[in-house]
């Protein structure tokens, strides 16, 4: 298959299960992948469509580097083309770009102090690994796109908390960061559940939480068989994502 094809597939199927999962806000939030070496040119989500309507060939291709690009009459939101065209533009390791409201980790971008501390397993995959955005200023439009790219410059960072807003997952390819997603939605709940029990966390040590978020790196085969096996879900039950 062609690689387009695949970049069109493959985020798709991010759509339908970010749907699935409840990760969705209305038909806001937004997904892109890069599709040439330096990311400059991406494929995202049309302006106003639900993530679980989202097929293939629906998907827009924008470069990063077109300022006329808002101008066009199938232009995307312009908070997707303030975000996503700011960090295609200035993060080339950022080939894939999910940004999400979804519940706890927005959450958890509402606390005075946002950072998900690693207190199990899933959490310390995050450990010293997120960048903390405390400084909103309102919608992402292009001036708090370009503020948000310029703090994504570490390539070993692939989560910012954006703070009083909600979430952003970098990934080498849309497995990867579907993948990061997910588990970072699922960390974000259980320390906000902890924290509803009134009870006092247990938080790992510095050195098991980056004993276990090294391991975790080295565990990345899981990646694509956590997302091959979400398109085959998809295939059984809403094959018109690949049209």
């Amino acid at each position: 298959m062609e690689p387009l094809k695949q970049y069109r597939i493959d985020l798709a199927a991010a759509f339908r299960w970010a749907a699935r999962l409840n990760y969705h806000e209305g038909v806001a939030n937004h997904f892109s992948i890069a599709v040439n070496d330096d990311g400059s040119q991406f494929l995202i989500n049309p302006n106003q469509r639900h993530f679980s309507l989202i097929k293939a060939s629906d998907l827009i291709l924008l470069d990063a580097n077109n300022p006329e690009t808002m101008n066009h009459p199938d232009a995307p939101d312009p908070t997707a083309w303030g975000l996503h065209g700011a960090v295609h533009r200035h993060c080339p390791h950022a080939k894939c770009v999910l940004h999400t409201h979804s519940v706890f980790a927005t959450v958890l971008a509402t606390l005075k102090d946002p950072h998900l501390p690693a207190i199990d397993q899933n959490t310390a995959q995050f450990h010293n690994r997120v960048v903390l955005d405390t400084d909103f200023d309102g919608m992402a439009f292009e001036d708090q796109g370009e503020r948000c790219a310029t703090m994504l410059g570490d390539p070993n960072k692939k989560v910012m908390i954006m703070g009083n807003h909600g979430l952003l997952i970098l990934g080498a390819n849309v497995a990867d960061a579907f993948n990061r997603l997910f588990y970072f939605e699922r960390s974000a709940e259980t320390y906000i559940r902890a924290l509803q029990t009134g009870k006092e966390i247990n938080y790992l040590s510095e050195s098991v939480a980056e004993k276990t978020a090294l391991q975790w790196e080295s565990y990345q085969d899981s990646v694509h068989m956590h997302f091959d096996e979400l398109k085959k879900i998809l295939d059984r039950d809403q094959s018109d994502y690949k049209a």
